[in-house]
């Protein structure tokens, strides 16, 4: 979706030039969202393919018509403006004018976002009563030990999913504290300088290093992926866990005690950490090292939220 450089034409060296340079290109945007760009862009051709219009290039009037159609369906806003994004990096790849920026594609979108709202639909969070609860419930088996490891180690370091499954041997240092995990890249670290983070030792029955520990020596793992699938027979695999597995486990657990498990996701976890820190009165900046959060304003809003009843302007008035 982004070939800006043409390799039609030209010598071997050039061309091999040419690629490297397009790679690099698309490695401007994280993995994560080149995947959702070309979703979202999969969906409007589709579209487009269905009413008789052309994709690429986009008329601005078949643009404000796709997202009237798409808000009808129900697709949230937030979605749409991703979407938008994506068409318009799609035209901006092929050195084509973007649809994006004209004016009746814009009031589009903001009488969508006025009508329907802007508020995402949250997961909710995984606090430490909920996790403990979680890890109850993993088997001893293999696989349980697995789970522990992730929920515990999830919540405690509060990881984004993509973070956790891309957690290596390597990455990690046990010392008598506890644990000193590199995150090498992350959704606010995108060009890699990397970060560390501290995992305090837990209790006895919930100690995210201890559980670490058992699911590395069980599953003999002692270089590359530390969370992989396990198969028949107990074979751990080589390859890491997608971060949809970790989502689904989370949503297993959370149905294992009774929740709804489609309210939980991977992020569950992080979100549980952070709020479960602001009701414990952790202060702001301690809880951004552990969370890594760039906006102190997102960490604001846990506060609020946990100390909502607290020191209550209305209380004993009525």
């Amino acid at each position: 979706m982004t070939d800006l450089i043409p390799l039609k034409n030209g010598t071997p060296e050039r061309l091999e030039l040419a690629e490297t340079t397009q790679h690099y290109i698309d490695q401007s945007l994280s993995f994560a969202t080149r995947k959702a760009y070309a979703s979202d862009f999969k969906i409007f051709s589709a579209w487009c393919a269905a009413h008789a219009r052309t994709a690429l290039p986009a008329a601005p009037e078949t643009v404000a018509l796709f997202l009237a159609d798409q808000a009808r369906a129900g697709v949230a806003a937030s979605t749409l403006t991703r979407r938008l994004a994506a068409i318009k990096c799609a035209h901006e790849a092929k050195g084509l004018d973007t649809p994006t920026a004209h004016k009746g594609v814009t009031a589009a979108l903001k009488g969508i976002r006025r009508t329907k709202g802007t508020a995402p639909a949250k997961k909710k969070a995984a606090t430490a009563d909920i996790v403990k609860e979680m890890v109850r419930r993993c088997p001893h088996t293999l696989v349980g030990q697995r789970d522990r490891a992730l929920l515990l180690l999830g919540f405690a370091g509060a990881f984004r999913r993509a973070e956790l499954v891309a957690l290596t041997v390597a990455d990690l240092a046990f010392v008598d504290d506890g644990l000193r995990v590199t995150i090498r890249k992350s959704k606010t670290d995108q060009e890699g300088a990397g970060q560390v983070i501290a995992i305090p030792h837990g209790s006895v029955l919930f100690c995210p290093v201890a559980a670490l520990k058992r699911w590395l020596a069980v599953a003999g793992i002692e270089a590359g992926a530390i969370f992989r699938a396990v198969g028949k027979g107990s074979r751990v695999g080589q390859a890491a866990l997608s971060d949809k597995s970790v989502a689904n486990r989370v949503k297993h657990y959370a149905g294992q005690v009774g929740l709804e498990a489609a309210d939980f996701a991977a992020h569950s976890l992080r979100a549980g950490f952070v709020t479960s820190a602001a009701e414990a009165g952790a202060s702001i900046f301690k809880m951004a090292e552990v969370s890594r959060h760039r906006s102190t304003d997102v960490l604001a809003g846990y506060v609020r939220s946990a100390n909502l009843f607290k020191d209550h302007a209305g209380a004993d008035l009525l």
